[in-house]
């Protein structure tokens, strides 16, 4: 079960430490949100699971308890100290001491193909962290407690301001189920913004763009407002001049903003 809020606060009293607002130390106190988080990523014995900022410990043990074997990341050390004594009486428990954006998957063996991860996603790194993670092996699936803001770009269809390159980049690979909003009281200290727990499960047939072109779509997303031929044309890159060419066979027309083209029109020109 996880910690109080009186324990979390004694635990960190121990530990001489107080939550680094900077590095998104939230806690998670919610036992129904472990348990979620752990029954929508299906962790069963033997599964790999990678855990991004374990803190005091509450979602690894609980995912140790069912079974996993976890490679966790913890940039802070006073924290990384703490979740390494679990480490020394759990041998499923492999600890990076280090920065996720440096580690995004820890540990985890270089031919591992098959693995999850489960999260309480530091706040401050999640969209350079998840770009991190889409550039690699992708998991089987992603349960991420996520500020509301974070999780509204990933889950984002075109047409709306929330939708991105981040969006796109998702949505091609992933399927991006409907998140659970949860109330800042499920953590100590509270935070000052809304989280939300986000589901996402890799795709049969994941398709994923290549650098020049996810580069060219993060480009263009940083003038969103301007028409898509306009953008292509200002370019000047054989990837943007190839697009710009296949407009009409994608079914875009060349008037339209980038918020506007749907993430499988988008996949049409890079297939171009």
């Amino acid at each position: 079960m996880p910690l109080s809020p009186s324990q979390t606060r004694d635990l960190l009293e121990q530990l001489g430490h107080r939550p680094k607002k900077q590095l998104g130390q939230n806690f998670l106190i919610d036992g129904n949100i472990v348990r979620k988080s752990l029954e929508l990523a299906e962790v069963a014995a033997g599964d790999h699971v990678v855990e991004i900022g374990p803190g005091l410990g509450t979602l690894t043990r609980a995912l140790l308890d069912a079974g996993a074997i976890v490679h966790a990341v913890e940039k802070d050390p006073v924290l990384g100290t703490h979740v390494e004594s679990i480490a020394t009486e759990e041998p499923r428990l492999h600890l990076v001491k280090g920065d996720a954006l440096d580690y995004p998957l820890g540990d985890l063996p270089e031919d591992l193909q098959d693995y999850k991860i489960v999260a309480n996603l530091p706040y401050a790194i999640s969209t350079p962290w998840m770009a991190a993670v889409l550039e690699n092996r992708l998991p089987s699936v992603m349960t991420l407690m996520l500020q509301k803001e974070a999780a509204q770009r990933y889950a984002a269809k075109a047409g709306t301001k929330q939708f991105g390159a981040i969006s796109i980049f998702l949505h091609a690979a992933f399927d991006v189920l409907p998140g659970h909003d949860v109330s800042g009281s499920c953590f100590y200290p509270k935070p000052d913004v809304g989280s939300t727990l986000l589901h996402l499960r890799r795709k049969t047939a994941p398709f994923r763009f290549k650098p020049e072109s996810t580069q060219l779509i993060r480009e263009i997303f940083q003038q969103r407002r301007k028409q898509i031929s306009s953008l292509l044309r200002k370019a000047k890159s054989d990837t943007a001049t190839r697009w710009l060419e296949s407009l009409a066979s994608a079914g875009i027309d060349p008037s339209a903003r980038p918020e506007q083209i749907d993430t499988q029109q988008w996949i049409s020109l890079e297939k171009s």
